[in-house]
């Protein structure tokens, strides 16, 4: 770096460094530090101070009781909370009951195939935390077979699994064989 360019970056002026207040347990200056889960503010005091707060505060939503609700197991109100994956209802009887409303789709029917692999089971649709709907089987943890995209009653042409699966492709709706070996595809009307 050249003698020209060095007060542009000096530590105190430079555009990215800027005061984050003072630490409330000692008085000390806060600063931007970097952890194994990432960036935080922290005492510049360490290790005399043990002050941190995330980088982004994030918007905490308070507990709303819906009046007239109640629980099924304990028979106190429910109310629309905020958790690590997204808003939910559960009781406000919280650490004593853990109950919790799940979704209803009525709008579409369930359809559930026979697992091809244990023959006990079925293939029922769920939700991962992000939003992602795949299929296993609901005789988990004895069986772990599960896939991703919708499940048809049907035979592969190829090798003759019990399963296809419904795939929407470029060219039109088409049927694959849900054998992670054979991965054939072949046409929906057949």
């Amino acid at each position: 770096m050249s003698q020209s360019d060095d007060p542009l970056f000096s530590q105190h002026e430079h555009a990215l460094e800027q005061a984050y207040g003072v630490c409330p347990d000692c008085g000390s200056d806060l600063s931007i530090k970097r952890g194994k889960a990432g960036a935080f503010i922290g005492c510049n005091s360490y290790p005399k101070c043990q002050y941190t707060r995330p980088v982004v505060e994030h918007e905490r939503v308070e507990d709303k009781v819906l009046a007239g609700s109640e629980c099924p197991e304990c028979g106190h109100e429910l109310a629309v909370k905020q958790g690590r994956y997204g808003m939910f209802i559960g009781c406000t009887n919280f650490p004593t009951c853990h109950h919790i409303e799940h979704e209803q789709n009525d709008a579409e029917p369930e359809t559930s195939v026979a697992c091809p692999i244990c023959k006990k089971g079925q293939l029922t649709a769920k939700t991962t935390r992000y939003g992602k709907t795949f299929y296993p089987c609901d005789n988990y943890p004895k069986c772990k077979f599960a896939v991703n995209h919708e499940p048809v009653a049907g035979e592969c042409e190829q090798c003759g699994f019990e399963l296809v699966l419904k795939r929407q492709m470029a060219a039109g709706e088409k049927l694959q064989c849900a054998d992670k070996k054979c991965g054939h595809f072949q046409s929906a009307q057949s």
